[in-house]
């Protein structure tokens, strides 16, 4: 009973972690997610609309998937750059780091990766039951740099009126969209720097 107390705790935590993801945050990351991990959250978000919006499905897929495992498989995706990042920075203390050690790696990550998303990667790391949960719990409610503020509970999209304005709608997605070609050059920019980067040491 304890360990299934622990696990909806540890779930709440990645949930209010995921809500706390700005839409654009969320919507830079998955412009950023290869391939093969997009293909992976359309599969998780039943999502076979490709003009869909992702971010939308992705905040209804994570808002149902606490029962069937959705919201973990999308912490793991979603957080998957920002843990690989931290193991890296933490190198041999990667298995079990001190308090100090994950402190110390945290504002390169954030700066890196973004306060959400390194919020999540946190989380999930809670979910999948990581030696160092404790800890982890901890940082999320009492660190000045990752702790989580309290969640108001928000419909999951706007509420649009019954007659809602069909050019304003397709403004808006032409807007979305050409955001979304933006942030996707932009993370291949980044991914080719750390790439380049890795290479040089």
């Amino acid at each position: 009973m304890n360990s299934t107390k622990a696990h909806i705790a540890a779930l709440s935590l990645l949930d209010r972690a995921l809500i706390a993801v700005t839409d654009d945050e969320l919507a830079a990351l998955l412009a950023g997610l290869p391939e093969d991990h997009t293909t992976a959250v359309k599969r998780i978000c039943d999502l076979r609309d490709e003009d869909a919006d992702l971010v939308e499905a992705v905040r209804i897929a994570a808002h149902k998937g606490r029962l069937n495992g959705d919201l973990q498989r999308l912490g793991v995706v979603l957080s998957d750059a920002s843990l690989a990042d931290c193991l890296e920075q933490l190198g041999d203390a990667a298995d079990m780091p001190t308090e100090e050690e994950l402190q110390a790696v945290i504002p390169g990550l954030i700066e890196r990766h973004g306060l959400g998303i390194v919020r999540v990667m946190l989380a999930a790391t809670v979910v999948g039951e990581a030696p160092v949960s404790a800890m982890i719990v901890g940082l999320l409610k009492t660190d000045e740099t990752v702790k989580l503020a309290p969640v108001e509970l928000k419909p999951l999209a706007p509420l649009l009126p019954p007659k809602a304005d069909d050019e304003e709608r397709l403004r808006l997605k032409a807007q979305r969209k050409e955001r979304k070609a933006q942030e996707q050059a932009e993370a291949k920019l980044r991914r080719d720097q750390v790439a380049r980067a890795r290479n040089r040491v």
